[in-house]
């Protein structure tokens, strides 16, 4: 028994630093995917990686082996930031003080995710199914969430109960086309007056 206790805690120690490095690549990961996104926001899907590189606080090579192209890169930060939208409904359904203005903060940050996409498109272009499977996962995380808070409102009484995710998303959406290239059209005004359209009279 004791010739064995070496080898399991060398096993359970391995295991333990693999883990260890698991969480470590996850976290330089994320850092990287909050860094591009930033950037994003600023100058657009292509710019330059160095920009990227110098958000993070890493080095050129590192924004490469974690994502060897450009496109890897985009696709990783649109999955990030869906997935942060996605999170962010139950938590803030548990702590707004009512459904509504849950919801109306969680379409705050749809629009922000909707006007920031700064060439996502142009940059998929050369990869329809690439895209395909984006505005899938996008549709597949975000539309459940959005059911949920406007479910939330309606049992609370604070909402009309005529309106469902898919439509009222996809209305968003169409309120936010060409708002990050036009400085005199507030889409983010436009959203608050349909949102609040839908408390019951």
């Amino acid at each position: 028994m004791n010739d064995s206790a070496p080898g399991a805690d060398g096993t359970l120690g391995t295991a333990r630093a693999a883990g260890s490095r698991r969480k470590d690549v996850r976290r330089n990961q994320q850092t990287l995917l909050d860094a591009a996104a930033a950037v994003f926001v600023t100058s657009g899907v292509e710019a330059p990686v160095r920009d990227i590189a110098a958000e993070a606080g890493v080095g050129v090579g590192t924004v490469y082996r974690h994502f060897p192209t450009r496109a890897d890169l985009v696709i990783a930060v649109y999955r990030h930031q869906v997935d942060a939208c996605a999170e962010a409904g139950p938590a803030l359904l548990a702590a707004e003080v009512s459904p509504h203005a849950a919801l109306d903060r969680w379409v705050g940050l749809f629009v922000d995710f909707l006007v920031t996409k700064h060439g996502l498109a142009a940059a998929m272009q050369s990869d329809d199914a690439g895209f395909e499977a984006l505005h899938a996962y996008f549709l597949d995380r975000l539309v459940p969430v959005c059911a949920q808070l406007l479910e939330a409102a309606v049992a609370a009484g604070e909402i009309r109960s005529d309106v469902t995710a898919y439509p009222l998303m996809r209305g968003i959406g169409n309120l936010c086309i060409g708002a990050e290239t036009d400085s005199r059209y507030d889409a983010r005004r436009l959203v608050a007056l349909l949102v609040a359209g839908l408390r019951k009279d």
